[in-house]
């Protein structure tokens, strides 16, 4: 914890430098305490992914770049946030144009995590599960023979989907050992309270009416009790 929070903290303090501003005048840009401000530059605090967004716009710097870890040259900013830290997002939307403006939205933002899109429900489960039709549940001795099936950390997951509809991608999901601990955040194009409630029965974690962004995503962080969009829960509490 304390390798991902001093370098951090760090790397506030010398953008704060650069920029010649007080702890005091930091704290007001991005609307946080000046203590909060203190304790993230000591190291000593958990910070969340609404409050690493408002002080990198108060930096005037993008998300990654204060993942830059201090002095660190741009070259090696992906270095020093190591690739088991980062988080993988499974993305599931047959929509090009949703997915397009997704994309470029969590790029703007900063997002630097890994995004493997899916462009349908059986591919998503191919991914997953490799499976192309419904079968029956894995035995362990299956599950341990697939080492090599991709497990992200967080799925994004709309409902309305082609050759496997949502719901029941996330019925699967959430039936099978190997991927039932996935938090899932299903996408809908619409606030029907039947989409929410059938999800939440399959186990999903939260719920988000497109079009999906920044913003949505850390709306939903709290719910997710894990800081995802940047770091795994593993480093960042």
């Amino acid at each position: 914890m304390d390798e991902v929070k001093r370098p951090f903290g760090a790397s506030v303090r010398a953008w704060r430098h650069r920029l010649g501003i007080s702890q005091e005048e930091l704290a007001a840009r991005a609307g946080l305490h000046r203590t909060y401000v203190c304790d993230v530059e000591r190291g000593t605090r958990n910070v969340s992914l609404e409050s690493i967004e408002k002080l990198a716009r108060a930096l005037e710097i993008s998300i990654t770049t204060l993942f830059s870890y201090g002095a660190a040259p741009a070259s090696e900013r992906q270095e020093r946030i190591a690739a088991k830290e980062m988080i993988d997002i499974l993305y599931v939307e047959d929509t090009p144009e949703d997915v397009e403006m997704a994309m470029q939205t969590l790029k703007d933002a900063g997002i630097a995590n890994r995004i493997r899109v899916a462009r349908d429900g059986a591919e998503a489960l191919q991914l997953l599960l490799g499976e192309e039709k419904p079968s029956a549940p894995a035995t362990p001795g299956q599950i341990a023979a697939r080492t090599d099936r991709y497990v992200p950390q967080v799925i994004l997951l709309d409902l309305s989907l082609p050759k496997i509809n949502g719901l029941e991608v996330l019925r699967r999901i959430k039936s099978h050992p190997r991927t039932a601990s996935i938090p899932v955040v299903v996408l809908t194009a619409s606030s029907r309270e039947f989409d929410w409630q059938a999800s939440k029965r399959l186990g999903a974690a939260a719920y988000i009416v497109k079009p999906l962004n920044f913003e949505n995503l850390t709306r939903v962080t709290p719910s997710l009790s894990m800081q995802w969009a940047l770091l795994s829960p593993a480093v960042v509490a």
